[in-house]
């Protein structure tokens, strides 16, 4: 009983991911003592702690929220944050997290993931899809560094260093694309032909397309 009538004595932050902050420990703190002149004044008993998981949880970059009070009366949060796997070339640009959805640009952490254009608001799932099989490649994720869009649903590859793009067409059969890809690629760099092409396409099945660059007199 006595324990239930202690007032909160402070509040410890926790994030799931320190390396990577796109909100700070100060705004969640702001989140959760506004409208409220001090959070450590009020009984535990007035304290709602759904309310406050629900008011962290309107925040666009967090996730996931557990407010919870331990027994020397801490009001402990542990903030899972939104996971950003694309930047999305727009007026203003914004992110779209694994999950498929946006999320703004934080003025604390810049991410480095792939920048997409030419997306549509129904594809913003289907491309996060496609972005994480990316980045679970190593050989793709150090590779590719852009996505664009064209002719609504066809998607093409902007790859680092090398002037080529790579036309995956409609983001199906995306595994056996891949390793087309980079079957091709290695052949590609095994022989230093690699600035000798402009496209290299996939869309078609069981063999791959690659356009030569024009050269000034050719």
């Amino acid at each position: 009983q006595r324990n239930k009538a202690r007032d909160i004595s402070g509040i410890a932050i926790e994030f799931e991911d320190e390396t990577r902050l796109f909100i700070t420990k100060k705004t969640v703190n702001k989140l959760l003592i506004q409208n409220i002149d001090s959070v450590t004044s009020i009984d535990k008993d007035t304290l709602v702690l759904n309310k406050m998981e629900s008011i962290l949880l309107e925040n666009p970059m967090i996730k996931n929220a557990e407010v919870y009070i331990t027994i020397d009366g801490i009001l402990s949060v542990n903030i899972t944050q939104r996971k950003p796997v694309a930047r999305v070339k727009n007026e203003p640009d914004f992110y779209l997290d694994e999950d498929g959805k946006t999320m703004p640009l934080s003025t604390e952490y810049s991410a480095r993931v792939p920048i997409v254009s030419g997306i549509l608001k129904n594809q913003y799932t289907e491309i996060s899809e496609l972005i994480k099989k990316i980045t679970k490649d190593d050989f793709l994720k150090e590779l590719v560094i852009g996505l664009d869009i064209v002719n609504e649903d066809e998607v093409v590859f902007r790859v680092r260093k090398n002037q080529f793009k790579v036309l995956i067409g409609p983001p199906v059969e995306i595994d056996h694309k891949f390793q087309k890809f980079k079957a091709f690629y290695k052949i590609l760099k095994r022989d230093s032909l690699l600035e000798n092409y402009s496209l290299i396409n996939l869309k078609f099945k069981n063999q791959v397309v690659a356009t030569k660059r024009e050269t000034n007199g050719a």
